[in-house]
């Protein structure tokens, strides 16, 4: 055989002679030593190995080997910085001494299905590995930073937690007094309407006079449902004062309310991220890396 690119003349050997196969996701090139006469197996890493260094294992197992040289499908030789892992992409040709042998790799394709259950278990036990290494150190790491970080928050949040105390305080004060001011008018308007009643006008002048007035509480209730598309129920009519007093209070000492509720969340979530890392049956990751995985 002559290459088309000046190779020496050589004996060709028909494919099958060497032979190649994966075992435990790596291939293992089998071929004869022409001096020992017998078959050896080379396991390569197609990563790492370049072919230089492939062909120095063949001659150091057979001393009686003095050329070894590698060849394209076309008669290129390929040279001793290429890989094993390209070289094993396509067809090539083993030249031993005066022997070419052809040498016809496995698909790539059907040999990823076939291996690729032994691949999944190389790549779990090697997160299993890294985690049993490295997972402590990371922990401790992790929660001298969440513990930095809500200091920070902590101090950040404490002057606005005590302004909103006192603003708090204010807006409950006020609107306890406006309940108080219903209850007063509305006592007072019971006792008008019965003075009128018994002791100045009959029930006969005065029932015209009740009516309208609850008529009148019945527009005041529509009115209020229709500026604030809610019923009137107290608990709510309270709690809508309230927050009324409160946010004129918070603008009046400049309160900055969403300031305020943003370190909240940032202290809840660091919290969180803590109680996580402290807990030994679950995965024990920050709430921020979990969000960055999904």
């Amino acid at each position: 055989w002559r290459s088309g690119a000046g190779a020496p003349c050589s004996t060709l050997v028909p494919s099958g002679a060497v032979t190649i196969d994966y075992r435990h996701g790596l291939p293992v090139i089998t071929l004869v030593l022409p001096t020992r006469s017998e078959r050896c197996r080379f396991t390569v890493k197609p990563m790492l190995t370049t072919v230089g260094a492939f062909l120095q294992d063949v001659k150091r197992e057979d001393k009686g080997i003095d050329k070894v040289e590698v060849f394209a499908a076309d008669g290129c030789k390929v040279s001793e910085a290429t890989l094993m892992e390209v070289l094993l992409m396509n067809d090539f040709k083993l030249v031993i001494n005066n022997t070419a042998y052809s040498v016809s790799p496995p698909v790539k394709d059907k040999l990823s299905s076939e291996h690729a259950t032994e691949m999944e278990d190389v790549k779990s036990l090697v997160h299993r590995l890294f985690v049993a290494l490295h997972l402590e150190d990371h922990q401790i790491r992790k929660e001298k930073e969440l513990l930095q970080k809500l200091d920070r928050l902590k101090a950040e949040l404490l002057p606005l937690e005590q302004m909103k105390a006192r603003i708090t305080d204010s807006a409950d004060a006020k609107t306890s007094r406006l309940l108080w001011v219903g209850l007063a008018l509305m006592s007072t308007q019971g006792g008008a309407l019965a003075w009128l009643t018994w002791w100045v006008y009959s029930w006969d002048i005065m029932e015209p006079v009740t009516y309208f007035i609850t008529y009148g509480s019945a527009m005041a209730f529509y009115a209020y449902f229709v500026l604030t598309r809610q019923d009137y129920i107290y608990p709510d009519a309270k709690d809508r004062q309230f927050l009324h007093y409160f946010y004129r209070k918070s603008k009046a000492q400049r309160f900055n309310v969403e300031r305020y509720n943003k370190l909240k969340e940032d202290v809840a979530e660091a919290e969180e991220s803590l109680r996580r890392l402290r807990q030994p049956l679950h995965l024990r990751l920050p709430i921020q890396e979990l969000n960055d995985k999904d």
